[in-house]
């Protein structure tokens, strides 16, 4: 993987969740916002998270985590009436997890803070998805910081469909918000279904980002690797041969590599294929924020030409 070309850090933000993955061996740093901020500032972001923790030790405990890992915490606001988050998760023998997440936690409760809009008013990309949406405090800050990035800024909708906290409400409104979409195998089906999309999944995705104005559709399809559309072009890439750990966290470090690519200006096969790279390598390691080794990491990030 060469050099970034571009003359600083983009500014990346990660838009949500942020919680504790209570697996067999014990508990582990989870959600799709902090495991894409994680890998974003892992692969050279300055990135950053904003979320909610309770007034409690797992919520002391996950802003000392953050710290660890070099991540701000600014932006991770605290409740004090509500707990932090957690979801129990079961791994089955192929490593897939089946998640029970708690209700009404903390980041149920992110707040549109003054000091949130200007780090996302500041960003180059912010990525969301739509389980932090689930409760109506959460949703309306969500959507009110998405739409305060400048015009020129990434905005990632990276689908998260967890039990039954999503509504085509949610799906619709977030697309709209979007310039990219990343979604899975497991969730095109549902889309295709509440959206009417026609044909195969080529045309599928053409029809998304056609009906939604997106730059770019982002299909995952675990080991049988992924699929790119962006204005009339398609990148296909193949799975990479994996022992398998377990799946948690490979698609957000997915996302947070897709999103370097776009930022840095890489064509779409060469982003496909860094980005399927880097989340083999979460997927051979437990836990979702495994740290990467230096072969899948830039040395100099963003060294000669802004972000556009």
């Amino acid at each position: 993987m060469t050099d970034f070309p571009t003359n600083r850090k983009p500014v990346v933000v990660g838009l949500g969740e942020v919680l504790w993955d209570l697996l067999p061996g014990g508990k582990e740093l989870g959600g799709a916002a902090a495991n894409f901020a994680y890998h974003a500032q892992t692969l050279g972001a300055e990135a950053w998270l904003i979320s909610r923790v309770g007034n409690d030790p797992l919520g002391c405990e996950i802003l000392e985590r953050l710290r660890a890992m070099q991540l701000p915490t600014d932006g991770v606001t605290i409740d004090l009436s509500t707990p932090t988050g957690t979801a129990a998760i079961e791994v089955s023998a192929e490593g897939q997890p089946k998640f029970n997440i708690r209700d009404h936690v903390a980041w149920d409760h992110i707040l549109a803070t003054e000091s949130a809009r200007a780090t996302v008013a500041g960003a180059d990309a912010v990525c969301f998805g739509s389980l932090a949406q689930r409760h109506e405090t959460s949703r309306a800050a969500i959507r009110s910081l998405v739409a305060s990035t400048r015009p020129g800024a990434l905005r990632i909708f990276d689908v998260n469909l967890r039990q039954a906290f999503f509504s085509l409400e949610v799906l619709e409104t977030s697309l709209r918000l979007a310039n990219v979409l990343k979604i899975n195998d497991e969730e095109l089906p549902v889309l295709a279904t509440l959206f009417g999309l026609r044909g195969g999944v080529t045309e599928q995705l053409a029809e998304l980002a056609g009906r939604f104005d997106l730059l770019m559709v982002a299909l995952t399809c675990g080991a049988q690797g992924s699929l790119f559309y962006s204005r009339g072009c398609y990148s296909e890439v193949k799975g990479l041969p994996i022992r398998v750990a377990d799946t948690i966290g490979a698609g957000d470090s997915f996302t947070a590599m897709l999103t370097m690519g776009l930022l840095a200006g890489w064509d779409l096969d060469r982003i496909n294929r860094c980005a399927n790279e880097v989340a083999a390598y979460v997927v051979s390691q437990p836990g979702a924020t495994p740290k990467l080794p230096a072969h899948l990491r830039p040395k100099e990030i963003f060294s000669s030409h802004p972000p556009a």
